[in-house]
C-alpha cells in the first residue's frame, strides 16, 4: 500500500469556491492586495499558477461571494494610487520649472 501526500488535497480543498480577482505583477503587489482585502474583511489567498505557455502568474483569489466587493476595493485603491502618482509627478515637474527660473535671476 502506498502512502499519498495530502498536501495537494488540502490545497485544493482550501481553494474550492475561490476565484481569481486579479493577477499581481509580483509577490509584493500580491501581498499589498492581500493586506488591502484583509483590512476590508474579505477572505483572500495568493496562489502561484502556471499559464498555458508555462509562465508563472500570481493569482489573488477570494471566495466567489466576495468577488464583486474585492473588485471594487482593488479598483478604488488603484484609482487612488494613480491619482497620487499623477499629483506627485505634477509637483516634481513644478520643482523643475522653479529651478529653471531661479537660474535666470
Amino acid at each position: 500500500m502506498t502512502k499519498r501526500s495530502r498536501k495537494g488535497q488540502k490545497s485544493q480543498a482550501k481553494l474550492q469556491g475561490y476565484v481569481v480577482v486579479t493577477f499581481a505583477e509580483d509577490l509584493d503587489q500580491a501581498r499589498d492586495y492581500e493586506s488591502l482585502l484583509n483590512v476590508n474583511d474579505v477572505p483572500v489567498t495568493i496562489e502561484e499558477q502556471q499559464d498555458q505557455m508555462g509562465n508563472s502568474e500570481i493569482a489573488v483569489m477570494v471566495p466567489e461571494e466576495f468577488l464583486d466587493e474585492a473588485h471594487v476595493i482593488i479598483e478604488s485603491q488603484d484609482a487612488y494610487d494613480d491619482f497620487y502618482d499623477l499629483t506627485m509627478d505634477e509637483e516634481d515637474e513644478g520643482d523643475l520649472d522653479d529651478d529653471i527660473f531661479e537660474d535666470d535671476f
